[in-house]
């Protein structure tokens, strides 16, 4: 019988184990005291108090701040005929609740017609089914559009925080620590990163004040990263097919994922078994996805029931662009016709190089010369070729190296280059490179001067951009709130400037020109809300400050782009030759002087 072996406890906390910055020694006293709000917060239970105290504490006062959030307006209320994002998902339950699966995505296509793959559809009919037992009109077919009951709005707010706490926050949680204990960070210092990371006030007014569900596809694509680095590589990619059937934009992070599994197939030697796993595994889980899809139409056939409720709806062009014809009455075109509408829907190549004013290339470029005058076939092919050259760096190197901690800065560098250079871009879509960023507080050495500064700055610009579209749904008041909060816990501008000129700054981490950028954009930011809120623009040009917030905004976005990609540059060794040569020839220089 084999002897039992107890656990092996867990090493106390020593300095060696501790972030460098995240504490500082005052003079004459041997213990060290918190450095900024939020380490201050939880200083008290560095010691004494257990973390499954601490971390239920934590997912209390954050989800406090959600519920709390969500008691405010949100997109398109009070907002008739299309109303908003609200609308818009509660349309998505009412007709996945009471319509034949075929047809979903071809019901009433100009009222905000289902446009997002089929795990959206399938958590809209589960939530529409379970809203329904509550109270029936909510979802009525027909006759709830536009329907704005407090009771029906408290449970919308609540299928968000409750969808959110099943799979952003405990992946949020398994990653933040898988993390920490690659580079041996401490559990305090990692519960310190997650409370920043689930106050990310960027993520929380999107979600819980503007109103949409993208903590789901970002928790499946947390859970993805978590699971390539604990080695499980078939899981990491049903998790992130997950996130792809979940909504589209986790695009933004394919490149550098399939880069990622490329480079663990072939370095430091082919593995053609591993390839083949992670193919099949891949195909399947699509396969899986939208199976319920497919197998619905079929159904639907036998019933004889049409795809539309109109007689002559269009079929969708990659079906009418197919080089031969199909047979309308064959068994296997509706499964293919719903594929094909699927798809059509997913991918609105026809919607415009950008929706509303964002900050990327394209509306900057847009302020001082009109793109709708060029092809939009052509627009699509050159932004395509631009989004593949910006992302071509990033996936080479994680192909090259393909270490898991270079992960979150590939998908960061990747996410950045999709979100300033391809097509279709919305400015929520801001979340999806800031997301790897900011996960990466919990790693080594991320509370640092630098990790901190950067990283805080990112989000407060990230934020910051939101502000036109979170001002049109009378939201300035939880923005404010939220952003401020975020900036005083990190002690980060305009709450603080001791990361720049307190005794942080003297150690020398951060360099004088980081300094000047981050505060000449904080400047520039607080300049403009004080502009956009006294002085009205002229009459010739009414978006003149939304036009200045998309520019500059631009200009950050462009600048974080090229920091990340440094970073995982230098991360992964690649330098390493170059910077050995120069230190030898700054040495014999030296050698010559003397």
């Amino acid at each position: 019988m084999a002897s039992h072996k107890p656990r092996r406890r867990r090493k106390e906390d020593t300095p060696d184990t501790q972030n460098r910055d995240i504490v500082r020694s005052n003079p004459g006293k041997s213990n060290p005291s918190p450095q900024y709000p939020l380490e201050s917060f939880l200083w008290p239970a560095k010691k004494s108090v257990s973390q499954w105290v601490t971390l239920p504490l934590i997912l209390m006062v954050v989800g406090l701040f959600r519920w709390a959030t969500g008691f405010w307006g949100y997109s398109g209320f009070n907002v008739p005929p299309m109303h908003g994002d609200l609308e818009a998902q509660r349309h998505w339950m009412e007709i996945t609740a009471h319509l034949p699966v075929s047809q979903w995505y071809f019901y009433d296509l100009p009222y905000w017609g289902l446009d997002y793959p089929p795990l959206t559809a399938y958590h809209s009919w589960l939530l529409g089914k379970i809203g329904s037992i509550i109270d029936p009109r909510w979802f009525a077919l027909e006759t709830s559009r536009g329907y704005e009951d407090q009771l029906l709005k408290v449970y919308m707010r609540a299928t968000v925080l409750v969808s959110e706490y099943l799979v952003y926050i405990p992946a949020a949680i398994i990653l933040n620590r898988k993390l920490g204990r690659m580079r041996s960070v401490s559990t305090w210092e990692s519960l310190v990163a997650l409370a920043a990371i689930l106050m990310q006030p960027a993520t929380i007014l999107i979600d819980h004040a503007h109103f949409q569900y993208n903590t789901i596809m970002l928790g499946f694509t947390l859970a993805s990263i978590s699971s390539m680095m604990g080695g499980r590589a078939l899981w990491g990619c049903v998790f992130f097919v997950a996130a792809l059937c979940y909504k589209q934009m986790a695009l933004y992070y394919a490149p550098a994922m399939f880069a990622y599994l490329i480079g663990i197939c072939t370095v430091p030697k082919p593995n053609v078994g591993r390839f083949l796993g992670i193919a099949f595994i891949t195909v399947l889980s699509f396969a899986i996805c939208f199976a319920p899809l497919m197998l619905g139409a079929i159904y639907d056939q036998y019933r004889n029931i049409p795809a539309s409720p109109a007689e002559e709806a269009p079929l969708p062009t990659l079906i009418t662009s197919l080089p031969f014809s199909l047979n309308e009455k064959a068994w296997y075109f509706p499964p293919l016709l719903q594929l094909a509408q699927s798809i059509h829907r997913i991918f609105p190549f026809a919607r415009g190089l950008f929706e509303d004013k964002v900050a990327n290339m394209w509306c900057a470029i847009h302020t001082f010369h009109k793109l709708h005058k060029y092809p939009l076939g052509q627009m699509q092919r050159i932004s395509t070729v631009i989004t593949l050259v910006s992302i071509w760096p990033s996936t080479m190197i994680i192909s090259l190296f393909p270490y898991h901690e270079l992960l979150p800065w590939a998908m960061a560098s990747t996410a950045w280059g999709f979100f300033l250079c391809s097509f279709q871009v919305h400015e929520k879509s801001v979340l999806l490179p800031l997301l790897p960023m900011t996960i990466l507080l919990g790693s080594e050495r991320g509370l640092d001067t630098e990790m901190r500064a950067w990283i805080g700055w990112a989000n407060m610009l990230g934020v910051w951009t939101l502000f036109p579209l979170l001002k049109r749904d009378e939201l300035r008041m939880p923005y404010g709130v939220l952003t401020l909060l975020w900036a005083y816990l990190l002690g980060l501008p305009p709450t603080s400037l001791s990361l720049y000129f307190g005794r942080q700054s003297r150690k020398g981490e951060l360099k004088v020109l980081t300094k000047m950028l981050h505060l000449a954009f904080y400047s520039a930011m607080i300049a403009w809300h004080i502009s956009e809120a006294f002085v009205p623009p002229p009459e010739d040009k009414p978006d003149l400050w939304v036009v200045l917030n998309v520019l500059i905004g631009f200009a950050g976005f462009g600048i974080c782009f090229l920091w990340c990609s440094w970073q995982l540059i230098l991360r992964s060794g690649l330098m390493e030759d170059y910077f050995g040569v120069r230190m030898r020839i700054e040495a014999a220089n030296r050698k010559k002087k003397q």
